[in-house]
């Protein structure tokens, strides 16, 4: 597998998007997240998009993080929020995930950030279990569906 980055638009990343707003709405009904996300959000050094490709040079694993300091949504200054965690269903339980959280950790704490943030949902068992694992411990609500019974948000000093 190589990991590579790319902008949060290039084609590869929309195809991974979709199909995690795909999951999102089997698990949750809802269409998928609502949560506003720009391009713009992932470009360094303020934030970074990462993409696994298999043998065949084929999209299997994403994710990202952005920057976000204090707001009236519940973040800190410093924070580093991951965002578009995803794993095709063929190539999970390959380490995938775990080792793109490592990457985005690594860029967003050279880049100055202080705080990895996230949130998930109690409907994504797997996601909790690799963030619980990573050292990651609950914190006060933030974000988006900062309201939603079942949003769940993590963090994790860098």
């Amino acid at each position: 597998m190589i990991i590579r980055p790319v902008p949060f638009d290039h084609p590869d990343a929309v195809k991974l998007n979709d199909e995690v707003q795909a999951e999102y709405h089997v698990r949750y009904g809802d269409g998928g997240d609502a949560t506003h996300v720009d391009p713009a959000h992932f470009m360094p050094p303020a934030g970074l998009y990462l993409i696994a490709y298999d043998g065949q040079d084929r999209p299997v694993a994403t994710g990202g993080w952005r920057s976000q300091d204090a707001n009236d949504e519940g973040y800190l200054d410093g924070d580093a929020e991951i965002k578009r965690m995803y794993v095709t269903p063929a190539a999970r339980g390959l380490g995938l995930a775990r080792r793109i959280l490592t990457e985005l950790e690594s860029d967003a704490r050279t880049a100055g950030r202080t705080r990895m943030v996230l949130e998930t949902g109690s409907k994504q068992p797997e996601a909790v279990a690799l963030y619980t694992s990573s050292g990651y411990e609950p914190c006060a609500k933030f974000g988006y569906y900062r309201f939603h019974e079942l949003s769940l948000c993590f963090a994790k000093p860098l």
